[in-house]
């Protein structure tokens, strides 16, 4: 029970990555009061969870209406996993000058919270493991992207800036990983006729 709950929990908490987003999140809320930070906080993890849910119960039926398979979805989800993490891997980029409130929807809530790599992540998971698990997996790390973002300005002092950023990396590092995973299977799948 608790190896199946690890196997839907890490590769989501990969896949929202708080930690390498903090970074990205402090530059966008930089110039803003802390109750207004407190209310993009909750507007992005609502969004989060509302975008990821919605995706999570209709996209079996987008699959079936498509003509789209499990398998299918593996290859092409491993290979934008994997764009997704070296595009994160190599970026420089800076957000900067984002002072509305509606930030915590559009672009934190989604699509840097709940983006292509979690909504992908999430389908493959409840092909393989179910809704319940993916469900409460889904709400537990978006509770710790919750904490990250309400307790930013003390992560800051104390990893600071730079060892942020470092550890989003990492994060999209095993991103990659689970990416390169998820092709080999697909593949394996495609040539053993499942």
């Amino acid at each position: 029970m608790l190896k199946d709950f690890l196997l839907v929990f890490i590769p989501l908490f990969v896949a929202i990555d708080g930690v390498g987003l903090l970074p990205i999140f402090l530059s966008m809320t930089a110039e803003l009061d802390d109750k207004s930070r407190k209310e993009i906080v909750s507007n992005s993890i609502l969004t989060a969870f509302l975008v990821a849910i919605v995706f999570i119960f209709l996209g079996e039926l987008i699959f079936k209406t498509l003509g789209i398979t499990v398998t299918d979805f593996k290859i092409a989800g491993g290979v934008l996993l994997l764009i997704i993490a070296i595009s994160d891997i190599i970026r420089i980029q800076e957000y900067k000058g984002f002072v509305s409130s509606s930030i915590g929807v559009v672009p934190i809530g989604t699509p840097l919270i709940t983006g292509p790599a979690t909504l992908t992540t999430s389908l493959i998971l409840v092909g393989n493991y179910g809704y319940i698990p993916v469900v409460i997996s889904l709400v537990i790390n978006l509770l710790i992207v919750w904490l990250i973002f309400t307790h930013s300005e003390k992560i800051k002092r104390l990893i600071g800036l730079d060892g942020l950023r470092g550890l989003g990396k990492i994060v999209s590092l095993l991103l990659a990983g689970i990416a390169v995973k998820l092709i080999r299977t697909g593949i394996g799948e495609i040539i053993s006729g499942n």
